[in-house]
């Protein structure tokens, strides 16, 4: 073998090494004025808060979390406001140059290929809004929004144990709308002659919108149409919350306390100082952390046997990718794999390079105390994709870099509504992969959900905290 680890001193993938510090952030809002400036002359009108160190003393709501889903949650309450201004809105993130943001640290991918209803159409919603993205995000004497979308599309391998799987989510798939093919081992050959069909029992295409993107420019994209729609932005901690509590007891004589957020209360970086957010409506969009946000409202630490003692059940769970070269790998044309072994992997770029990776076994799960890579995990990988793509036995290993799921422990999906104990906070977390991709319809059913009092182009209900209560998981039926 000719496998080359290089990665003792690995960096990031030049893709997100383009994350802005504090400075590059305020030069880049200085620029946007000036050119908001120009276009109205005469007017003092700005879309930016000149001084961002502080929130406000109020806004109607909060959203704790600044990825891509509590961006897009801010832009659709914007979108859906009567009149300009009538839904203040504030959007706490903790980190300000994004370099540990789930986000930008996600493969970047979209697929439809899902077995529940709600995840494929949440996926055609999705892929359709950043087909048009210009239409909904382009921002006033700015340059057109370029997600660098490639729609190579996923192409699944299923082994003869998960095959009739594989078959009774197509049906599902094709019953949504979503645009996929199944092809024998000789098709697959056809398509892709660069791939070992060994122990292939049938493959799952997807035609049309499917692939993958630039993650932070459509965060950065949300971002930037929401500040200027109004969205108050805040880099900060919540740090904690203060509420009411109104005592009730029930016809068989326990209590039950509700609460009702009154302040979120932020911390600055680097600083003692905080400042008390008065508010309306929280939304808990803080990812892998949005577990310990819900226990600063008591979620989950009540007793066992009681509403309030069951928690949020999300975590952070860390993720390597491996970004390889291999110059005479598949090719331009190469879709995003994804190995019945559970390998992926996809092109990176044009120059021979790729991403890879492996969600490893329950007991092997890394600790998420830092975002360091294990470099050994790659051998588990490499046997897999030398297997299936012969030309990858001779690669190297470039450089690799890690991020964390907010991994849904109960069911691995969405956890989307309101806590029925606590009355005005609302959760949009626990995609555990998903939320990347699926994050332009989240954020517009969660605006509706917030806004309309219930959803209106979406279903999402199945997805809401009731079925932890009740103990009824909806699990992906996965080939992997």
């Amino acid at each position: 073998t000719c496998f080359k680890d290089i990665t003792s001193n690995a960096l990031r993938p030049n893709r997100n090494n383009n994350i802005f510090l504090n400075t590059d952030l305020e030069n880049q809002f200085k620029a946007f004025r000036e050119k908001a400036a120009d276009a109205m002359p005469g007017s003092d009108w700005t879309p930016f808060e000149k001084n961002s160190s502080l929130p406000p003393e109020r806004a109607d709501i909060v959203i704790v979390g600044g990825g891509v889903v509590g961006w897009s949650i801010a832009y659709w309450l914007k979108q859906k406001e009567m009149i300009r201004d009538g839904v203040r809105v504030l959007v706490v993130e903790r980190d300000p140059t994004y370099s540990q943001a789930s986000t930008v640290l996600s493969a970047g991918g979209i697929r439809q290929q899902f077995s529940l209803p709600e995840n494929i159409h949440l996926s055609m919603a999705s892929a359709d809004f950043m087909r048009n993205i210009n239409e909904h995000l382009s921002v006033l004497n700015d340059d057109p929004v370029d997600l660098q979308f490639n729609h190579s599309g996923y192409l699944f391998l299923a082994s003869e144990k998960v095959a009739h799987i594989m078959e009774e989510n197509y049906s599902t798939q094709r019953y949504a709308g979503a645009k996929v093919s199944l092809l024998s081992p000789t098709q697959l050959k056809e398509k892709c002659p660069w791939i070992n069909t060994d122990g292939v029992v049938l493959a799952s295409y997807g035609l049309e919108n499917e692939g993958w993107f630039d993650p932070w420019m459509l965060l950065n994209a949300f971002r930037r149409k929401a500040i200027s729609m109004g969205v108050y932005q805040c880099f900060g901690e919540v740090t904690g919350f203060s509420y009411t509590t109104n005592t009730m007891t029930t016809a068989e004589g326990d209590k039950v306390d509700f609460r009702r957020i009154k302040y979120a209360n932020v911390q600055m970086p680097n600083s003692l100082e905080y400042q008390p957010v008065e508010c309306a409506i929280v939304v808990n969009a803080a990812g892998a952390l949005s577990g310990k946000v819900a226990e600063m409202m008591g979620i989950g630490l009540g007793p066992k046997d009681t509403i309030s003692g069951i928690p949020l059940p999300v975590e952070p769970r860390k993720r390597f990718i491996y970004v390889v070269h291999c110059p005479n790998g598949p090719g331009l044309d190469t879709p995003f794999l994804v190995d019945y072994s559970g390998v992926y992997f996809r092109r990176e770029g044009l120059g021979g390079n790729y991403i890879a990776g492996m969600s490893p076994e329950e007991e092997e799960e890394p600790e998420t105390n830092n975002l360091e890579v294990d470099h050994q995990f790659f051998q588990n990988i490499w046997p897999h994709l030398a297997h299936r793509v012969p030309a990858f036995e001779c690669l190297k290993v470039k450089s690799a870099w890690a991020g964390f799921y907010d991994y849904n422990t109960f069911d691995q999906n969405g956890i989307v509504g309101m806590h029925p104990l606590v009355n005005n906070m609302f959760f949009a977390t626990g995609f555990s992969g998903h939320g990347l991709q699926h994050s332009p319809a989240i954020g517009r059913a969660m605006a509706e959900l917030i806004l309309d009092g219930g959803f209106k182009t979406l279903d999402l209900s199945a997805f809401s905290f009731k079925r932890i209560m009740t103990k009824e998981p909806i699990l992906e039926r996965n080939i992997v």
